[in-house]
């Protein structure tokens, strides 16, 4: 008789066990919009927000998947802490570098609350900035110590428009 308890105890575990860790997979599209940006689904493919064609003229939006893998995370919605601490937006329609061009937000990205305690925004953010091949903490020192340079690194990196008109053979 002991047996058989033992068996089926051990089955109700397995159960059990297998249920728990099957509601912890995370995907976007699961995600209400408030969620979605910044989240991370269980693959480790970032969440974005999106505009369906069909919406053109409404305001609906809908949270999906990109296929920007983000580094050594899953599962992941970002706090509100974050939100505020970085500046960024909580419903963006896309990510750009151009964001780095904007002193407001480099001062609160670079702010030892967002930068020391928000891994995925720093991640997203060091990955757009290295696309501009700009290295971000290099960028936030730079900040702090020279306050116009670092926008002038990250700004155009061929001959500014007067010097191309000039130098452009017609």
């Amino acid at each position: 008789m002991a047996p058989t308890t033992l068996l089926v105890i051990a089955l109700a575990l397995a159960i059990s066990v297998q249920g728990t860790l099957g509601k912890n997979v995370m995907n976007c599209k699961d995600l209400n919009v408030n969620s979605c940006a910044y989240a991370i689904e269980s693959s480790g493919k970032r969440c974005v927000l999106e505009k369906p064609i069909l919406s053109v003229m409404g305001s609906e939006y809908t949270c999906t998947t990109s296929d920007i893998l983000a580094d050594k995370m899953s599962n992941w919605i970002e706090t509100e802490e974050c939100i505020s601490a970085c500046g960024v937006d909580k419903k963006p329609l896309g990510i750009s570098s151009d964001s780095l061009l904007d002193r407001n937000f480099v001062t609160k990205l670079c702010s030892k609350a967002c930068y020391s305690s928000c891994p995925n925004i720093v991640d997203l953010y060091f990955n757009l900035a290295a696309g501009e091949g700009v290295y971000l903490p290099l960028f936030c020192e730079a900040r702090e110590s020279n306050g116009r340079r670092e926008l002038d690194e990250i700004q155009s990196s061929g001959l500014d428009s007067s010097n191309y008109a000039a130098a452009a053979p017609f």
